[in-house]
């Protein structure tokens, strides 16, 4: 969200972004989370490999029986030696009774029962239930592969993004302490609010990728569920096959299979997602949760003094090319703390870097007084642009929408330059054709009174007959300016004009 800056200059509300508060943002949410990003994502890879075992347990389980259909009763001890350990990642499953551990457990009852087995079987086990088996098993594999490649990834460009993010904070710590250490003079690279609005627009980068990788990460867990439907479904499938084969067996052989089945069948579909939820839910992602915000970001001297502007806003600066139409740019102007005037291409900071286009240090400046609208401020960009690297000091024209918006302009930058002068408006140059030089000294009338110091001063009047200009003139005296140029902060003095040249 935004909000419109009041009490700014400019013609138009200045939209600055404010900080959006919710149920579940905190009034200072961390801008680098100490959370692991790929902590989801390894809690859902280690679930696969859990069901891949837990898959890789029955596809053992058949096999074995298969073999154990040439040996009889004494090879089932082998079958049974297939599940007698824990599984693995076991506490993934819901240990009590009606969940896939529960199922094994039932399995390991039902198959110390058995005592013989039909070779007749060992076809039918090997070329119908393994395959399901297998292919599920292939599934998960690639399942696994694809959050690998995929939130697995995205985990990685979000712990990259904080690291960005977290230097530039110890950056602008670094800087808004030697803020006051140096008293506000530091160069304009190291404006502290240049350094922050630097901050703002990594965070802006970084929120984006935990963003990106909070919907990859929210639409794998949906996925989940619907996956883990499909895998029981199958372990269904593939133990109704089992059964099915091995029915034709002694009446007690059967009743244990059937067994084996129901107790699969039992297994409610969600069951063991569910109860994973419940076991996980600090380490998941709840998808009502609301995404996370620049604006609901807080960190080390965001609201330090050096960081909040004096005065911001559009200004209009004249430009130096003769050959522009428009004549003025606009641009996004701001006095800093620092006393430096910056000048910005506009007031965003996500889009770009808001690396300065201008910067004047203005205790080195002087500001013209204003004219209407208009002010002039005379200095040198420092901000190591390419502008700065052409030009030295220079003196920039300005346009506000409006003459009290001009005068708070005014008014701050005078108030920031400290004891520079303020340029007067300056006179207009006197042009070398419109004056006429005469070569001989001044004529006086002869009725002019002139003090007897200044008579004993001045030479004896020479012969103007035949001269061009040698009319009788008044003394010299100083210039007097008439028009001033109202666009020029360079103050100017009256020079004084030889009478030669009246």
């Amino acid at each position: 969200m935004s909000a419109e800056k009041a009490g700014l200059p400019g013609s138009h509300p200045v939209t600055m972004p404010t900080r959006n508060f919710s149920m579940s943002s905190a009034a200072s949410d961390d801008a680098v989370p100490t959370t692991d990003p790929k902590d989801t994502s390894s809690l859902l890879e280690e679930r696969l490999r859990a069901w891949k075992h837990a898959v890789g347990y029955l596809e053992d389980y058949v096999s074995a029986t298969e073999k154990v259909q040439k040996a009889h009763a004494k090879e089932y001890e082998k079958v049974l030696k297939t599940i007698q350990n824990p599984l693995k990642e076991g506490h993934h499953f819901d240990q009590s009774l009606g969940g896939i551990a529960g199922l094994f457990e039932n399995m390991r009852v039902n198959t110390q029962g058995l005592a013989n087995t039909h070779l007749e079987t060992e076809k039918n086990l090997k070329g119908s239930v393994l395959p399901i088996l297998d292919r599920l098993h292939k599934e998960i594999k690639n399942k696994s592969k694809e959050l690998a490649s995929g939130a697995s990834k995205g985990a990685k460009e979000v712990e990259k993004a904080r690291n960005t993010t977290q230097k530039h904070i110890e950056l602008l710590g670094q800087h808004t302490a030697g803020f006051g250490s140096t008293g506000g003079k530091m160069s304009a690279h190291d404006d502290p609010y240049v350094v922050h609005r630097g901050v703002v627009h990594r965070l802006g980068k970084q929120v984006m990728e935990e963003n990106n990788n909070r919907h990859d990460l929210i639409s794998v867990q949906q996925n989940f569920q619907t996956f883990e439907v499909h895998i029981i479904e199958v372990i269904q499938q593939a133990m109704a096959s089992f059964q099915q084969f091995v029915g034709g067996q002694a009446q007690k052989v059967e009743q244990l299979y059937a067994d084996m089945l129901a107790n699969a069948q039992q297994v409610p579909p969600d069951m063991e997602w569910k109860g994973f939820v419940d076991r996980n839910g600090s380490l998941l992602i709840d998808p009502n949760s609301p995404e996370r915000t620049v604006e609901g970001i807080s960190f080390p001297n965001m609201d330090h003094k050096s960081t909040k502007p004096l005065i911001e806003g559009t200004l209009e600066r004249k430009s130096r090319n003769k050959l522009s139409f428009s004549g003025y740019s606009s641009g996004y102007y701001v006095v800093t703390p620092s006393k430096y005037l910056h000048e910005f291409k506009d007031n965003d900071n996500i889009k770009r870097d808001p690396q300065p286009e201008m910067s004047i240090y203005l205790p080195d400046a002087v500001i013209g007084a204003t004219n209407g609208e208009k002010f002039n401020v005379k200095g040198k960009d420092v901000s190591k642009g390419i502008s700065s690297k052409l030009s030295g000091s220079s003196e920039i024209h300005f346009k506000a929408h409006t003459a009290s918006d001009a005068e708070k302009w005014f008014e701050v930058i005078r108030s920031v330059a400290g004891s520079a002068p303020a340029m007067s408006e300056p006179t207009s140059p006197v042009s070398p054709v419109d004056t006429k030089h005469v070569s001989q000294p001044p004529q006086y009338a002869e009725n002019t009174a002139a003090s007897p110091v200044a008579a004993e001063k001045q030479p004896a009047p020479l012969q103007t007959h035949g001269v061009t200009g040698g009319e009788t003139v008044a003394s010299p005296v100083a210039a007097t300016p008439t028009t001033a140029a109202t666009d020029h902060a360079i103050p100017t003095t009256g020079t004084a004009v030889d009478a030669d040249k009246v």
